[in-house]
Formats: structure tokens, sequence, C-alpha cells
């Protein structure tokens, strides 16, 4: 991905099996929210492709790419603030063009599974920074996707809080099934949830495997996890 002159990305190719919770990290400014958005359709490829169960999806709009089963959340939540919490997660259902077959009976198991059963009815404008963080998941997760983006979903939330949020990621991919993307700046948090990671520093990866292992690259202890001890 080219702005100009600017590599923001540059040889990244990586395979993401169904089923699993990929972690992608990397210093600010690596290219980890521009990877998101040329997923997602927001940015369109200067080279390459990317692809879903062997469909090319480069070219398509970011609604067309959430109707093929990517939904994506934005490090800030974004919700309509003057709508119910019941009617932020229905538009989520509606974009997805899933109301069909998401009627009201399936949206308040997206509002339980997500734990804000006691909010719906409450104005997004008058809930706390968690509450938001966990209702752009639940509309993102009433679009019926099977990938979901997590763009630094942990910023702003005390340990409690982030303890909670991972714990619904996971329940996310297990019971829901659902594979996730998942950027993010708290590595050993990362390193936890995910199965595998990709390290990117400058647009390009300098680790991709077993989340577990990346700690032991000489690559990544010198030019990322260097840089997290002396921040």
């Amino acid at each position: 991905m080219n702005f100009g002159s600017l590599e923001a990305l540059k040889k990244v190719s990586f395979e993401v099996r169904t089923g699993m919770i990929f972690g992608i990290a990397g210093p600010n400014g690596a290219g980890k929210t521009t990877l998101l958005n040329v997923i997602s359709g927001a940015l369109k490829p200067t080279q390459g492709g990317v692809y879903l169960d062997g469909e090319m999806l480069v070219g398509l709009k970011p609604m067309a790419i959430c109707h093929k089963g990517i939904a994506r959340i934005f490090q800030i939540p974004a919700v309509f603030p003057t709508l119910t919490v019941f009617d932020n997660i229905r538009v989520g259902s509606v974009f997805g063009q899933t109301s069909r077959k998401k009627g009201p009976k399936c949206l308040a198991e997206v509002i339980d599974f997500v734990g804000l059963k006691a909010k719906e009815n409450v104005l997004a404008a008058n809930i706390d920074l968690y509450s938001r963080k966990l209702l752009m998941l639940a509309a993102a997760v009433a679009t019926g996707p099977k990938v979901l983006l997590l763009d630094e979903p942990l910023g702003g939330l005390n340990s409690r809080e982030i303890d909670a949020y991972l714990e619904l990621v996971k329940a996310l991919n297990k019971d829901m099934g659902i594979t996730i993307l998942i950027v993010e700046h708290l590595f050993d948090k990362l390193v936890e949830i995910s199965e595998e990671i990709l390290i990117l520093y400058f647009g390009q990866p300098i680790y991709l495997g077993p989340s577990d292992r990346a700690v032991e690259n000489k690559k990544v202890v010198e030019v990322y996890l260097g840089m997290q001890q002396h921040a």
C-alpha cells in the first residue's frame, strides 16, 4: 500500500485459518491500521490481493465486504449517540443485511452475550467507555460476520475491563465461531489471546508465527520490544 512515495505496507503476506485468533502488533506507524483498512475495503491496495474463502475482495466497497462476512471495529468507539443501545445494534443488523434472519429475539441474544442486557434502552450518549466498546462489538456481531477485525480495542480500559473484554473475544471466537484479527499495543495480552501473530515494522513483516515464540525472536526484541521497554 503506497501513499505517493511512502510505502505504508510492503511484502505483507499472511493467511489466517478459519476459527483462529490472529494478532497484529508493531510500533506506532508500523502500518497496522492501514492493513485493516486494506482488508476492510477502506483502502484499495496499490498491489496484491485480499481473499476471503478464495474470493478476491479488492475493489469491493466496505459495505459489500461486510456483506461477504468481514466486520470492523475501530480504535475510537463509533456509535450513534442519539439512538438507544438496542437501536445501535439493530443498525448493525440491517447494515449487514441480516435483518430478515436476525429478529428482535436474536438481537436480544447478542445484547445478552456481550453484557449489555440492562442497558438496551439507554441512549448510547449516556453509557461509559467500556459499554461503548461493548456496543460497537455487539453491532459488528449483529452483521453476522465470519471474520471480525479489532483495532486496538483495549485502549482506555482498566485492567478489570481488559480481562473481561478479552474473555468476551474468546467467547465470540469459541462459541460463535468467529475468526478474529486483533491489533493491539498491549503485547502481553496479545500473545496471551492469539494463536499466531504478525509483527510489522515500518510497513514490513519482521515476524510471522506462533505468538508465544515472538518474544524469542531476535529481530522482534531489537526493534519492537526494545522500543516498548524504553517508552
